[in-house]
């Protein structure tokens, strides 16, 4: 019986440390890795101790700005990758919560995979797109289900770099990279 016990726990641990592993960088409705609609930015340092956070912070409500920046918080790991820029929902402000997660590292991905390297066939194969904005130099793809939105340049649809044409998503190329992926926590 002794026997049997040792490889079952040791099984155990790993399944568990796995699923835990990957919780760093997981994508899901409100959550992106440890940060939560909870999350204040006065977390972000703790959460992110192993890695650099560069500070870019606005003028706020006293600048002379009529066109205010939002205060942003790009991470980087030690070794210089950009992971994510998180923009908080008000300006110089540690107890606000988090307005948006502008993801860059690959890693980060949703439960069915998606992430920036995707490309359109795998999102619309995993997620649904819930709507296609157009503008100047891209698609929007509205993603509910994540509240989240994709961006793809016009120059992977096919288009001209600046043009006003209504892109529906069966135009959309299968091989269409993502320009960014946001997500939203509003």
């Amino acid at each position: 019986m002794r026997t049997l016990m040792k490889p079952l726990v040791v099984a155990v641990m790993a399944v568990v440390f796995v699923q835990c592993g990957n919780s760093k960088f997981d994508i899901a409705k409100g959550k992106v890795g440890e940060l939560t609609t909870k999350t204040t930015v006065k977390e972000i340092e703790g959460i992110f101790k192993q890695d650099s956070i560069v500070k870019v912070l606005s003028e706020g409500a006293k600048g002379d700005n009529l066109f205010q920046e939002d205060d942003k918080y790009l991470v980087y790991e030690k070794g210089g990758k950009h992971l994510l820029t998180i923009t908080p929902k008000e300006q110089l402000d540690s107890t606000s919560t988090i307005k948006s997660i502008e993801i860059f590292d690959e890693r980060f991905k949703t439960k069915s995979g998606v992430n920036i390297k995707s490309t359109f066939q795998d999102i619309n194969a995993n997620t649904k797109v819930n709507k296609v904005e157009s503008s100047f130099s891209s698609a929007t793809l509205f993603i509910d289900d994540l509240n989240a939105t994709i961006t793809i340049d016009n120059e992977d649809l096919g288009l001209k770099e600046f043009s006003t044409q209504k892109v529906t998503k069966e135009q959309i190329p299968d091989l269409a990279k993502i320009k960014s992926f946001t997500i939203w926590f509003n």
